[in-house]
Parts: structure tokens; sequence; C-alpha cells
């Protein structure tokens, strides 16, 4: 499909440039995906449409200051290391500014030399792989040196480090946050958990493969970045009797989506694993594990739009989009967010 075909208008003044003073404050525009109607509700609402038969699926990945500012050791100038993903030990893939100075041997220097990295493998599109040199702990040496990895449209630091996490964050290894999450609360936790339903957490350490842009004129062009995703025996065991009790699965978020899918398509069941995907959601694909999804407001053109699109539609997609502008809905990571619910005929999901 053309690109083209996922892009709307969105004024610059609507990119929430910093969270929400209260987390579930933010607004909702709840989304009924059969009917094609919407309501426009806060955050915190979302506990009138989840019930004691739903199981709310999260990612507990924990984003690492995985943004390096530093120099070149032979030439002093100036080097930006991004850490993407973990392959052995303290060897990293990373995305380097300035890519074509940093050859393989060539080595980055952080502070006052407390952490170095020395580029063991290149790769195209400004990727290379990096092994870091450090004493002590790894990630103390980097919670110390890196910067929050915030995207490129958030054009000021977090005055705290924890308005870029969820609340539920606990398995360190990601460069950006599964935004879906930001709304939530541990008190609003403590509702649905009243309510009967069941939280379940899984994994996948967010890399490249969310976040790139598509540089391609037809979505068929596109390749994926692989990500690691991790389910437990405990998480596959609980979704499976889900499924079999016809109970809804509600993913917060499209990193979720992208793990009970790619989990779910390879099975054809829910499995305890930890594997890499590059699984790449967009119309005509069927969705298997996903019942219904909480997510933000995605950049236009991008792999997340196409996801949402081939879950409700792409017109229909544009329509509330194009909805959320005309009522001045925050964007992108900092921004609101949408519930989406209801049945859907997949087959017509081309037509739509």
């Amino acid at each position: 499909m053309d690109i083209s075909l996922f892009d709307y208008n969105l004024p610059e003044e609507l990119i929430a440039q910093s969270p929400m003073q209260q987390r579930d404050e933010c607004r909702l525009l709840v989304v009924d995906r059969e009917n094609k109607q919407f309501l426009h509700r806060k955050f915190h609402d979302i506990i009138d449409y989840i019930g004691p038969n739903d199981v709310l699926v999260r990612n507990n990945t924990k984003v690492i200051p995985a943004r390096l500012i530093g120099t070149k050791e032979a030439t002093g100038g100036a080097v930006e290391v991004l850490l993407l993903k973990q392959l052995e030990g303290d060897e990293w893939e990373c995305l380097v500014g300035n890519a074509h100075s940093v050859r393989e041997g060539s080595v980055c220097v952080f502070g006052n030399g407390e952490l170095k990295c020395v580029c063991t493998a290149v790769k195209p599109e400004g990727l290379r792989n990096m092994k870091f040199i450090y004493k002590g702990i790894f990630l103390e040496v980097l919670d110390m040196l890196g910067q929050m990895p915030l995207p490129p449209y958030i054009k000021q630091m977090c005055a705290n480090k924890d308005d870029y996490q969820t609340v539920y964050a606990k398995i360190p290894g990601s460069a950006a946050a599964p935004t879906a999450g930001f709304h939530f609360t541990n008190e609003l936790f403590e509702e649905i958990k009243a309510k009967g339903a069941k939280i379940i957490d899984v994994t996948l350490n967010i890399g490249l493969g969310t976040f790139r842009p598509v540089k391609v004129t037809d979505t068929k062009d596109h390749v994926m970045h692989s990500e690691v995703f991790e389910i437990s025996e405990e998480a596959a065991e609980e979704l499976n009797k889900a499924k079999a009790e016809g109970k809804r699965i509600i993913a917060v978020g499209t990193t979720s989506v992208r793990t009970l899918e790619a989990n779910y398509q390879k099975y054809g069941k829910f499995v305890a694993t930890r594997e890499a995907t590059s699984i790449f959601i967009e119309p005509g694909y069927e969705y298997k594990a996903v019942d219904a999804l909480i997510t933000n407001f995605h950049l236009p053109k991008s792999t997340l739009v196409m996801l949402v699109s081939a879950f409700m539609g792409r017109k229909f997609t544009l329509s509330v989009y194009e909805e959320a502008v005309k009522e001045r809905y925050r964007f992108f990571s900092f921004g609101d967010a949408m519930f989406i619910y209801g049945k859907y005929d997949y087959s017509k999901n081309l037509e739509d």
C-alpha cells in the first residue's frame, strides 16, 4: 500500500511536549469500531469499559537512559550513540549520529572515561554494533552518564526521568517507552482489579522496529527491525485460559499488540518464549490474539498508524484522527489516548 494513504494533517501545536500532571486525567477517545462511533471521555473513565471478564495485557519494559553524548577518542569529535538492543554480554546494537565517521575499531568515550565503547561491526542506516567497556555495574554507569531517549518531536528534557516511564515499568532494556501505558496510575489498576479484571505482564524491549520512520513509498518494501519479547509460562497459561473461556483480551499499547500477535500467529496459541519478532501489521492482517486496544495517537505515515488501521479500517482510522485534531486532542508520546473496542469483520479490512 502507498504510505500516503496513512497520512493526515496535524498542527504542530497539538504535539504534546510534557506529560499530564495527573496521568489518568488526559483525554480518552472511546471508539466503537463495530458501529463506527466515538465518545469523548477522560482516561480514568476507562474503568467504565473494563469488566470482570476482561484481561488487560501491558508491556512492563523499562526505558534505560540509552542516549549517550560523547567524543571519538581518536579525533575528539562529538558523537551520539543510542543503545537499541543488547546482543550478547556488553555488546549492543546502536544507532549512531554522523555514523559515517564511526568505523570498525573506532572508540567512543563518555563522561571522563567512565564509559567507552568500541565499534565491532558496521551496519547500514547508521547502525553499529558497539562493545562497552566500564567498571562496576553497566546500568548504574548508564544511569549516571546517559539521557532518557526522548523522541525528536519533544523539544525539552523531562524534569523527572520517571515521567518517561510507566508506573509498572520493571524489566530494563528499551530505547523508547510503551507510551499508551503512561495514562495508568497504581490506583487505577487497583480499581480495575477490584472489578474482577485480570492484569497480565509481557515484555517487549522497544527498539528501532517500533519507532523507525517508514522511508519507502510502498509498505511492501518496508523492513521491520526485530525486537525481543518475552512471555512467561504463567502469562501464556492465563492468556490461553482467557481465549478458551471467551474472555476479551485488551492490549495496552501497540508493543503489547505486537507481542501477542507475533506469539499467537507463530504458534496458534500463546506459548512461553523469549525470542525476536519483526512482525509488521498493516491493513489486510487479521488479528487473532487481541480483541480491544488502548493506544495513543501516532505519527502520520507510521507503522503504528498502519497497525491501528488494520484493527479498525484505514478510512475510519483517519476519520477518528480527523475528529481528534478538530477537538484539539494532544498527540504522540505525552498525548491523549484512544480505547478501541467492538467486533470487526476483517474480511472487509482492505475495503475499509
